[in-house]
């Protein structure tokens, strides 16, 4: 995070911002970390209306075009008979993916952020006053596709899921590793190309994610053409079986303002 590129201040939380770039930068710092506190304060809300409703909020977080959308949809797929799920999407532009969540019969809103490149927690309570929360027992926030910023704000979440795609490099967890600190689950997804892919070591993957001091478990799926959602699901189920266990999730490590 960074008080150059502007990505900490969103549409949620910009009344609070009143950045100057004339002042000298260690002002605008005193400022960023103002709204960190300020996010901090309304993702504890949050997590209290998540908790008074019985609601499992899950963070799910990873570079674009890594599934987070098609792993959403197999999902729902799989538990919507035993369960009410809901989603937040959030993306700069367009409503596609929200739409695409909705013709499953499921809630979804999209928040598009414009040039903000993650989600905050102003911006997920103001999308809680259109959710039926009373009447939901898992809901998914779908983060802007992004392996930086949305690691450093809470949003009120539960659990943060990181998708760590197939067709990137393994070395994404040493390159991004405040993202993968902040993992309570690494997904590997799109497992079933794995066998074309001979520059993607899984276990080199999890190497560079043990390097970072983290026994965070690792599971691989495959939603599109070779369905294999087991551990997942399995993960989910636990997860449902005692939500407010895990009202208070390990604070995520903001990042140095440069």
């Amino acid at each position: 995070m960074c008080d150059t590129c502007g990505c900490t201040i969103t549409s949620g939380n910009a009344h609070l911002a009143g950045v100057n770039r004339a002042v000298p930068p260690a002002t605008n710092v005193e400022v960023l970390k103002d709204l960190l506190a300020a996010n901090d304060r309304v993702a504890q809300h949050n997590r209290e209306h998540f908790d008074e409703h019985g609601v499992l909020a899950i963070n799910l977080m990873s570079s674009p075009g890594a599934g987070k959308t098609t792993l959403l949809e197999a999902t729902i797929l799989a538990l919507r008979d035993r369960y009410r799920i809901a989603v937040i999407e959030g993306d700069l532009e367009t409503d596609r993916d929200a739409a695409r969540i909705r013709a499953h019969g499921v809630p979804a809103l999209q928040i598009t952020t414009g040039t903000a490149c993650h989600l905050d927690a102003h911006l997920v309570h103001q999308a809680l006053h259109d959710l039926p929360l009373a009447g939901l027992d898992l809901l998914f926030i779908e983060n802007v596709g992004n392996l930086v910023c949305p690691a450093s704000f809470d949003l009120g979440q539960h659990r943060n899921v990181v998708l760590l795609c197939s067709t990137e490099g393994d070395d994404k967890p040493a390159k991004y590793p405040v993202m993968f600190r902040a993992a309570d689950l690494v997904v590997l997804s799109k497992a079933d190309l794995l066998g074309v892919l001979e520059d993607f070591d899984p276990l080199r993957a999890e190497a560079a994610l043990r390097a970072l001091g983290r026994e965070t478990p690792v599971i691989r799926t495959a939603a599109r053409r070779s369905p294999a959602l087991d551990d997942w699901l399995e993960w989910l189920e636990r997860q449902l079986s005692a939500p407010r266990a895990i009202a208070q999730p390990r604070p995520l490590p903001a990042t140095a303002a440069v």
